[in-house]
Protein backbone atom coordinates (compact mmCIF):
# COMPACT_ATOMS: atom_id res chain seq x y z
CA UNK A 1 0.00 0.00 0.00
CA UNK A 2 1.08 3.96 -1.01
CA UNK A 3 0.29 6.57 1.15
CA UNK A 4 -1.73 9.43 -1.28
CA UNK A 5 -3.01 12.64 -0.17
CA UNK A 6 -6.24 13.87 -1.67
CA UNK A 7 -7.62 17.28 -2.20
CA UNK A 8 -11.66 17.46 -2.63
CA UNK A 9 -13.76 20.36 -3.36
CA UNK A 10 -17.09 20.05 -2.18
CA UNK A 11 -19.92 22.43 -3.40
CA UNK A 12 -21.16 24.74 -0.07
CA UNK A 13 -24.82 24.87 -1.79
CA UNK A 14 -24.99 20.77 -1.38
CA UNK A 15 -23.32 19.85 1.86
CA UNK A 16 -24.20 20.97 5.11
CA UNK A 17 -21.67 21.68 8.18
CA UNK A 18 -18.71 21.94 5.75
CA UNK A 19 -18.72 18.32 4.65
CA UNK A 20 -18.00 16.93 7.43
CA UNK A 21 -20.56 14.17 6.89
CA UNK A 22 -19.13 13.80 3.63
CA UNK A 23 -15.48 13.54 5.52
CA UNK A 24 -17.24 10.29 7.22
CA UNK A 25 -18.84 8.78 4.33
CA UNK A 26 -15.31 9.25 2.48
CA UNK A 27 -13.47 7.88 5.30
CA UNK A 28 -16.05 4.58 5.70
CA UNK A 29 -15.14 4.28 2.08
CA UNK A 30 -11.63 4.45 2.53
CA UNK A 31 -11.91 1.59 4.85
CA UNK A 32 -14.32 -0.58 3.43
CA UNK A 33 -11.85 -0.67 0.32
CA UNK A 34 -8.92 -1.60 2.75
CA UNK A 35 -7.46 1.68 3.40
CA UNK A 36 -7.10 3.38 6.48
CA UNK A 37 -7.42 7.37 6.98
CA UNK A 38 -4.26 8.78 8.53
CA UNK A 39 -5.20 12.17 8.41
CA UNK A 40 -8.39 14.54 7.34
CA UNK A 41 -8.68 18.28 7.45
CA UNK A 42 -10.91 20.69 6.82
CA UNK A 43 -8.87 24.09 4.79
CA UNK A 44 -12.53 26.18 4.79
CA UNK A 45 -14.46 28.07 2.71
CA UNK A 46 -12.56 29.60 -0.28
CA UNK A 47 -13.15 31.33 -3.33
CA UNK A 48 -12.50 30.24 -6.70
CA UNK A 49 -10.30 32.47 -8.84
CA UNK A 50 -12.60 30.83 -11.85
CA UNK A 51 -16.26 29.77 -11.45
CA UNK A 52 -15.79 25.84 -11.14
CA UNK A 53 -19.49 24.75 -12.80
CA UNK A 54 -21.16 28.08 -12.18
CA UNK A 55 -20.43 28.33 -8.81
CA UNK A 56 -17.85 31.22 -7.19
CA UNK A 57 -16.70 29.14 -3.43
CA UNK A 58 -16.62 26.23 -2.03
CA UNK A 59 -15.00 24.33 0.72
CA UNK A 60 -11.43 22.08 0.52
CA UNK A 61 -10.59 18.93 2.56
CA UNK A 62 -7.62 17.10 2.67
CA UNK A 63 -7.43 13.65 2.79
CA UNK A 64 -4.34 11.58 3.23
CA UNK A 65 -4.82 7.69 3.59
CA UNK A 66 -3.18 4.31 2.73
CA UNK A 67 -4.80 2.61 -0.19
CA UNK A 68 -3.86 0.19 -2.79
CA UNK A 69 -3.44 1.45 -6.13
CA UNK A 70 -6.09 -0.57 -7.53
CA UNK A 71 -8.52 1.13 -5.49
CA UNK A 72 -7.04 4.51 -5.89
CA UNK A 73 -7.40 4.21 -9.78
CA UNK A 74 -11.25 3.97 -9.10
CA UNK A 75 -11.31 6.88 -6.58
CA UNK A 76 -12.40 9.47 -9.25
CA UNK A 77 -14.87 7.56 -11.14
CA UNK A 78 -16.65 7.01 -7.49
CA UNK A 79 -17.30 10.75 -7.07
CA UNK A 80 -17.23 12.09 -10.74
CA UNK A 81 -21.13 11.85 -10.77
CA UNK A 82 -21.65 12.83 -7.38
CA UNK A 83 -23.19 16.74 -7.18
CA UNK A 84 -21.41 17.45 -4.00
CA UNK A 85 -18.24 16.72 -5.15
CA UNK A 86 -16.66 20.17 -7.81
CA UNK A 87 -12.88 18.51 -7.92
CA UNK A 88 -10.81 16.01 -6.76
CA UNK A 89 -7.50 15.66 -7.12
CA UNK A 90 -4.97 12.53 -6.06
CA UNK A 91 -1.59 12.80 -4.88
CA UNK A 92 1.17 9.93 -4.11
CA UNK A 93 2.57 11.73 -0.64
CA UNK A 94 6.24 12.19 -1.09
CA UNK A 95 6.55 14.74 1.47
CA UNK A 96 9.59 14.16 3.69
CA UNK A 97 7.98 13.91 7.01
CA UNK A 98 5.79 10.82 8.39
CA UNK A 99 2.07 12.57 8.68
CA UNK A 100 1.47 9.83 11.24
CA UNK A 101 4.32 11.48 13.24
CA UNK A 102 2.82 13.98 15.76
CA UNK A 103 5.12 16.70 16.47
CA UNK A 104 6.01 17.84 19.97
CA UNK A 105 6.29 21.16 20.79
CA UNK A 106 9.62 22.48 22.17
CA UNK A 107 9.87 24.63 25.05
CA UNK A 108 12.43 26.73 25.84
CA UNK A 109 14.50 27.16 29.15
CA UNK A 110 14.55 30.50 30.20
CA UNK A 111 18.14 31.21 31.75
CA UNK A 112 18.02 33.35 34.44
CA UNK A 113 19.73 37.40 33.12
CA UNK A 114 22.63 38.85 35.24
CA UNK A 115 22.65 42.56 36.14
CA UNK A 116 25.73 43.14 33.84
CA UNK A 117 23.71 41.81 30.70
CA UNK A 118 20.70 44.37 31.74
CA UNK A 119 23.18 46.94 32.09
CA UNK A 120 25.06 46.39 28.85
CA UNK A 121 21.79 46.60 26.88
CA UNK A 122 20.33 49.66 28.77
CA UNK A 123 23.79 51.34 27.70
CA UNK A 124 23.64 50.38 24.15
CA UNK A 125 19.71 50.93 23.67
CA UNK A 126 20.28 54.38 24.72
Amino acid sequence: MKTYETVIILDDRKVQDEGKAFKEEFSSMISRAGGEIIKATLLGRKTFAREIRKRKTGFYWDFIFDLNEKEIRELPEKYRLDERVLRLQAFIYDRPEDPRAVKEETVLEEKPVSEEETVAETVVAE
